[in-house]
């Protein structure tokens, strides 16, 4: 019976998808998570009549046809890269984007990641880096004799070194925007990678077309919506089990026909 297999392949779609919305629920306090969605597909048709064919030998064709399908599957995950909410830390290293755009982050082997976790550090050297000890590009060095670091909205960080009267400029910091930011590749840790889907990354100066604006003192909370993850999950839960009442329903059928004298 095909509903057995239809039924098994409608409980692993919503098992899918219950991992999905876990994770999401699981990096509901993540600096800068961007939730993800599960989409799904019908399975392949069996045609046993096909629509539109002919029915008679006057010509007449079939409205409908007749097609039954094997089930369902998981077509993507997507990434939903809508802003999350600013949570006022004070913390002069916080660094939120208003807008779009990542910071790019340069790895260990020498390539470029992308992230929208603005919860920099310093290094031993001063140097501006992530949790991981990854270094912002273009890499920003704050004086180890500053008392004060301000960053304005088009990402220009200027220090008070002591005993000076006037700040001084040691940086800029560049956002990059990608054509489909949901083709970027999750490493962990909040990076991303380029990939062939996301396109060629565009650097550009916060504020200008196209690039959102920095806030110091802010991070950007993640974009998870509690009460929406939990509805889906019943969701989830529900067809799982509406699922799994196909295949028993199949079974008692089948002991029906294996019963019979």
């Amino acid at each position: 019976m095909r509903s057995l297999n239809i039924g098994a392949t409608g409980m692993l779609a919503q098992q899918m998808n219950v991992d999905t919305i876990s994770n999401n629920i699981a990096n509901m306090s993540t600096v800068g998570y961007k939730k993800q969605r599960a989409n799904f597909q019908d399975l392949m048709y069996q045609n046993i009549d096909r629509p539109g064919a002919t029915s008679s030998d006057i010509g007449t064709l079939l409205p409908s046809g007749l097609q039954l399908g094997s089930g369902v599957k998981l077509s993507s995950v997507s990434r939903i890269h809508t802003q999350g909410i600013m949570d006022i830390t004070d913390n002069e290293l916080d660094i939120a984007i208003n807008g779009e755009g990542f910071f790019e982050i340069e790895m260990p082997n020498g390539d470029s990641a992308y992230t929208r976790a603005g919860n920099f550090e310093r290094s031993d050297e001063g140097t501006l880096v992530t949790p991981d000890g990854y270094t912002l590009t273009p890499e920003i060095t704050i004086p180890i004799d500053a008392t004060n670091v301000e960053i304005n909205q088009n990402g220009e960080v200027w220090v008070k070194i002591d005993g000076q009267i006037e700040m001084t400029n040691v940086g800029q910091i560049d956002l990059v925007r990608f054509a489909n930011p949901s083709g970027l590749e999750a490493i962990g840790s909040n990076l991303y990678l380029e990939t062939e889907s996301s396109g060629t990354p565009t650097t550009g100066t916060p504020g200008d077309q196209g690039f959102g604006f920095v806030r110091q003192g802010v991070l950007e909370t993640s974009n998870v919506d509690i009460v929406s993850e939990i509805t889906r999950m019943i969701t989830a839960q529900r067809a799982y089990e509406m699922n799994s009442k196909i295949i028993s329903t199949s079974d008692d059928m089948l002991n029906t026909i294996n019963s019979l004298r």
